[in-house]
């Protein structure tokens, strides 16, 4: 695995051990990339979630383009020193926070994300719920693009979100999305610590 564009390109990422996370291929990322490039312009001063984040590659390839900081959250330990190990040799602490837990787990956002990556585990739910709640804790503003990597037979959709684009790459189905205005709410509960 490489970082595809920006300031790190070509630079090799550790993949985690075992087979319990299935990182994004190059390709796949490539692509998603380039569909993020296409509605968004430039990832510059963003700030990016990249929640399942397996080995982190998808927030750091947005970092190496220009995003201002990147939240990474990931339960599973061999992914978890992955994740460590890319910020380190990328000399990318100060850009990056680190979340051990479930993304389920995650309380309010102290503040929005304009760029949230979700890459759970194929078939199965976990994304979409992720959307919903984090939409509900505070995590996105009306601007937030979301994209979800799921199987491709797997067409996501969650109350309250406009599909944007969906894209096939291989085994993978990319699928961008915003919240509608209306479904953004204002978190009321205290912020997370």
């Amino acid at each position: 695995m490489r970082i595809v564009a920006g300031q790190w390109r070509g630079r090799k990422l550790l993949a985690p051990e075992g087979d319990t996370t299935r990182p994004t291929a190059d390709r796949t990322r490539e692509t998603l990339f380039s569909m993020l490039t296409s509605r968004l312009g430039s990832f510059e001063g963003l700030r990016v979630a990249d929640l399942f984040a397996g080995s982190g590659a998808l927030g750091l390839e947005a970092l190496s383009r220009g995003a201002a900081h990147a939240m990474f959250a990931e339960q599973d330990p061999a992914a978890i020193r992955a994740i460590r190990g890319n910020i380190a040799n990328l000399h990318a602490q100060k850009e990056c926070d680190v979340r051990v837990g479930s993304v389920m787990a995650l309380g309010v956002a102290k503040q929005p994300y304009d760029l949230i990556l979700l890459d759970p585990p194929y078939k199965t739910s976990a994304g979409v719920v992720a959307i919903d709640k984090l939409r509900r804790l505070g995590w996105m503003h009306d601007g937030t693009w979301v994209c979800i990597e799921t199987e491709a037979r797997e067409a996501p959709r969650v109350r309250g979100f406009e599909v944007m684009v969906e894209r096939v790459v291989g085994k993978a189905c990319l699928t961008l999305m915003r919240p509608e205005p209306s479904e953004a709410p204002k978190s009321e509960a205290a912020p997370e610590a």
